[in-house]
């Protein structure tokens, strides 16, 4: 299996932790479709890319909207396994396998750091598709280690963006800490007859999309931290927290000298947008 010669031992992964000089970026990704997952289309390719335009990391964290827990976790395994939470897709999709390594250390690591809360170190969970859709595309060798941690589905946006402060140390440590979700998604709104035409969005879509583009432009986190109150079109954007709040988390990660990147700046279905941005 890739990557486990590379990583076997923990104390060698520990040891290559060391802090260096330049910060790993940190990015918000915009993942929409499982089938992204296994399509070369333009959202893929820019994955791919993306990958070749940072530093190869040491390791990922990811913080996916589809692992959504009654407190924070983060997976404790060797080799987490590949999760398939989604029905009605074709068996290709299914039958995609991403063998990354974990890193136990990694999460011990990034566990001690946090003190809002307690950490549980995950055995039951793995890689959604949240992660595996993008990273398989960014680093389709699977021979760096990958992790999720999880999201409190009982706190509020301003506790995660605390939260998420505390683990600035590891963009010291040559880690690349992932958020995936999507800044608009209302599935219940989908124009699922307009899935296959190019950036169609419906007008509150694109006017929240821009907004929240201005507001990460401008350095405003506490509006973005406080969305519910944007007024209507932001409740219909954002109808439920689970896909928003990785980009809270890496609103708290950027600093002060990070450039701003938007890229997959498109809409689909008319009530999703795939819009992401890098810091860094």
């Amino acid at each position: 299996m890739t990557g486990i010669n590379s990583f076997s031992s923990l104390k060698q992964f520990t040891d290559n932790l060391e802090e260096q000089e330049q910060l790993m970026p940190v990015v918000f990704v915009g993942h929409g479709s499982p089938m992204n997952g296994i399509e070369n289309n333009p959202f893929s390719q820019r994955w791919t890319q993306l990958a070749k335009e940072i530093p190869t990391p040491k390791a990922v964290l990811v913080v996916s909207a589809h692992w959504f827990t009654k407190g924070t976790m983060i997976t404790e395994m060797d080799f987490p396994p590949t999760i398939h939470d989604f029905g009605g897709f074709p068996q290709a999709l299914f039958d995609v396998q991403y063998p990354a390594p974990g890193s136990p250390a990694l999460a011990r690591e990034t566990a001690s750091l946090i003190h809002t809360t307690k950490v549980e170190l995950s055995h039951d969970w793995g890689l959604d598709h949240g992660t595996w859709s993008i990273v398989r595309h960014m680093y389709p060798k699977a021979d760096i280690p990958v992790l999720q941690l999880s999201i409190d589905y009982t706190k509020d946006a301003k506790y995660h963006y605390e939260l998420a402060k505390e683990i600035h140390a590891l963009r010291k440590k040559g880690v690349l800490i992932m958020g995936s979700g999507n800044m608009v998604h209302n599935l219940r709104m989908v124009a699922w007859d307009k899935l296959n035409e190019p950036e169609f969005g419906f007008g509150w879509a694109n006017h929240m999309n821009n907004k929240f583009k201005e507001l990460i432009q401008n350095g405003n986190h506490d509006s973005l931290i406080h969305y519910q109150q944007l007024g209507i079109e932001a409740q219909m954007a954002i109808p439920t927290p689970e896909h928003y709040l990785p980009l809270i988390y890496t609103l708290a990660l950027k600093g002060e000298k990070d450039q701003i990147e938007f890229f997959n700046d498109k809409a689909v279905g008319g009530s999703l947008t795939m819009t992401s941005v890098k810091f860094g």
